[in-house]
């Protein structure tokens, strides 16, 4: 009886993870940023931001892609502003930058 029960447990686990690999695999789009490509950054690292915290823009940028560093970060220019701040983010902190209409004429 014990033997079965496991069984069946393992069984059910390994249903689970193939129904949440085709579940996540349907939605999600690996990112294709190249070198040069203009990029946002998420606001997380950068503490020392001025101004009321809700007023602050959740991306920073535009920021120009220096180099790739596998398929999970990316190495960016920063301007001056954020000199001293680390160059190297991950994926999930970077998001493609799209110029407006807005950002020519505010």
């Amino acid at each position: 009886m014990w033997k079965r029960a496991c069984d069946t447990a393992s069984k059910c686990i390994a249903e689970a993870k193939e129904y949440n690999k085709q579940s996540r695999d349907k939605s999600h789009m690996e990112p294709d940023f190249k070198e040069g490509d203009q990029v946002l950054v998420s606001k997380l690292n950068f503490n020392s931001l001025k101004g009321p915290k809700k007023r602050r823009n959740l991306f920073l940028g535009p920021f120009t892609i220096i180099k790739l560093i596998g398929k999970n970060a990316v190495e960016v220019k920063l301007t001056e502003e954020f000199s001293s701040k680390l160059l190297v983010f991950p994926m999930i902190l970077v998001k493609p930058y799209f110029q407006t209409e807005e950002d020519k004429f505010p």
